[in-house]
């Protein structure tokens, strides 16, 4: 049993399930306490709670923050049942409606989940059948809630709708890949939506969205818990989500709670070290240091001319095809960094896997240092590609599950031939050492870093071949605050160490303005405007670039501290 959970909670004994208590209208919706939670991996014990509390009631908005194994998303979890194997409750108690699932049998925690409580999980890549179309996956938690046959589909459009998900008789009829990531997350919230829960456990819900979707999906919730009574349970890194949009905050480290209260109260004065560090390293909600400008002469690596996309549509759809990208011209410069930003659907991910060849433009060219890549076959171009590299959203994507750290990192030695096998494996411990992981993550496989480290790992792989240019899709979106700033600042040190140019797609304007030279703004397509960063950030021309930067998260807290 965790040492911590002695205060008052009851030990469960392995194999005895906890049946559903007889509570008709239970004080809270939620009521956590003691709850103490076990991971035992490998012969090793973590103690991932260690005897929390936390009552929810009707009508209210708690926020539970912390860093990447803090233990939120394992109290997430335990709200619905949904411990994997290697978990285990020991002590405590967590009641949903009345309902005790700490230990309880799978017959109790299926007739909670949907219906009761409705999950926003964070990933969808993971929680998204890529075989079913979108619009079957919302209509099975339409048909939990008891909605008749012929009324199915309508249901499912309205939840659609609701999720902020344009044109939603169309995506209905798509497949996950065929989203973007921020319009799958959004179909995620659907299904969530579509149960028409009492409570609403949301594990990190808009991380993967720009901040106008984050908006009107908050706003949202926001009508729910107003509206209709229920209990809203954001588990988030984003502290600014956690002041704007909670009544109370929990701050978990290590499984404790270290502090709570009032959300502005806690993030504006708070009071532990633990919750000043988180605060500090928050993007956006301390005065951003702009990074140095470069030259003016600094010479262009990629331009993009005239760019344009389109991808055809289901049939049935309003129209035949969907312009992605319209008339775009874009350039970046050697030794800076030009931001991407807009709503998710904006065509900035597509800009990437032009400039990158993954992707043929319907009008226009793409130039690296003056050479048409969108002309080029695949052999053609694979000299050209040692000059240029990508670090995606999620290191998962990136880091191949089966290898070890080390030969993820050399495989792009390997695969243009650099080197000896005495050189690759020198060459990854200097590419290790230079962003600040240990000398042993070499001989690990993915599973068994952070998030953070991941992605450090996805960075150095990048850099192996030792590229002119870094196109970065959104690379910091799924960490915690801290990380999030130790990754920003490592990549502002390679800039300024090796030259390096980056291309930076972010919906995250704390970000931008933490570490851009140059932004510029899409819309459907569109470039609305580009300019300095200082220039679009704090004077923009566009009413749209105006609405982005309003839409920030945080400004409750930043009023408060002001």
């Amino acid at each position: 049993m965790s040492p911590d959970a002695g205060n008052g909670a009851t030990p469960i004994e392995p194999g005895a399930p906890i049946e559903p208590t007889a509570l008709i209208e239970p004080a809270a919706l939620i009521d956590i306490r003691g709850l103490a939670v076990d991971y035992r991996r490998d012969g090793h014990l973590t103690h991932a709670l260690r005897g929390i509390d936390l009552r929810v009631e009707r009508g209210e908005r708690v926020a539970i923050v912390g860093e990447s194994g803090s233990g939120k998303s394992t109290a997430s979890l335990a709200l619905l049942g949904l411990l994997p194997h290697t978990g285990r409750v020991v002590a405590g108690s967590a009641k949903v409606a009345g309902v005790e699932l700490a230990g309880a049998p799978e017959r109790v925690t299926r007739r909670i989940r949907g219906r009761v409580v409705g999950l926003v999980p964070q990933d969808p890549t993971v929680s998204l059948n890529p075989t079913q179309r979108i619009g079957h996956q919302v209509a099975e938690a339409v048909r939990l809630r008891g909605v008749p046959k012929p009324a199915v589909d309508a249901a499912v459009v309205e939840a659609l709708t609701q999720a902020g998900i344009d044109d939603p008789v169309a995506r209905a009829q798509q497949y996950p890949h065929e989203l973007s990531g921020g319009l799958r997350q959004r179909v995620l919230i659907a299904v969530a939506l579509a149960g028409d829960p009492d409570v609403i456990v949301a594990d990190e819900p808009t991380s993967a969205l720009d901040v106008t979707v984050q908006r009107r999906i908050l706003d949202h919730l926001d009508a729910l818990v107003r509206e209709r009574g229920i209990a809203l349970v954001i588990i988030t890194h984003d502290l600014g989500v956690a002041a704007d949009r909670a009544d109370r905050v929990l701050v978990l480290q290590d499984g404790l709670v270290v502090e709570q209260g009032a959300a502005v109260e806690v993030l504006a004065r708070p009071a532990h070290a633990y919750t000043k560090r988180l605060v500090a390293a928050a993007p956006g909600l301390v005065s951003p240091c702009p990074p140095h400008p470069q030259p003016e002469a600094a010479p262009v690596l990629v331009r993009w001319e005239g760019v344009g996309k389109d991808f055809p549509l289901p049939r049935g759809s309003a129209s035949t095809s969907l312009r992605a990208l319209d008339d775009v011209s874009l350039e970046a410069r050697a030794g800076r960094t030009l931001a991407i930003v807009g709503e998710s659907g904006s065509g900035k991910t597509t800009l990437l896997r032009i400039a990158l060849g993954l992707e043929k433009p319907t009008r226009g060219r793409v130039l690296f240092d003056g050479t048409d890549v969108t002309s080029l076959s695949w052999r053609e171009a694979r000299p050209l590609r040692r000059r240029f590299q990508l670090v995606q959203q999620n290191p998962f994507s990136s880091l191949d599950p089966r290898f070890s750290i080390g030969r993820s990192i050399a495989e792009p030695l390997v695969s243009f031939g650099l080197g000896t096998r005495t050189t690759r494996r020198a060459r990854v411990a200097e590419l290790l050492d230079l962003v600040a992981l240990p000398a042993d993550a070499a001989t690990r496989r993915p599973a068994e870093l952070s998030g953070g480290q991941r992605q450090r790992a996805a960075i150095a792989r990048a850099l192996a071949i030792e590229p002119e240019l870094l196109y970065l899709d959104e690379p910091v979106s799924a960490l915690d605050v801290s990380v999030q700033d130790q990754v920003l600042r490592l990549l502002a040190r390679l800039q300024q160490d090796l030259g390096v140019g980056f291309v930076l797609v972010s919906h995250d304007l704390g970000v931008v303005a933490q570490v851009a030279h140059e932004v510029a703004v899409m819309r459907r397509g569109r470039l609305l405007e580009q300019g300095t960063a200082a220039s679009v950030l704090a004077a923009p021309t566009h009413e749209y670039t105006g609405a982005l930067l309003d839409a920030v998260p945080g400004r409750t807290l930043r009023e408060a501290v002001a």
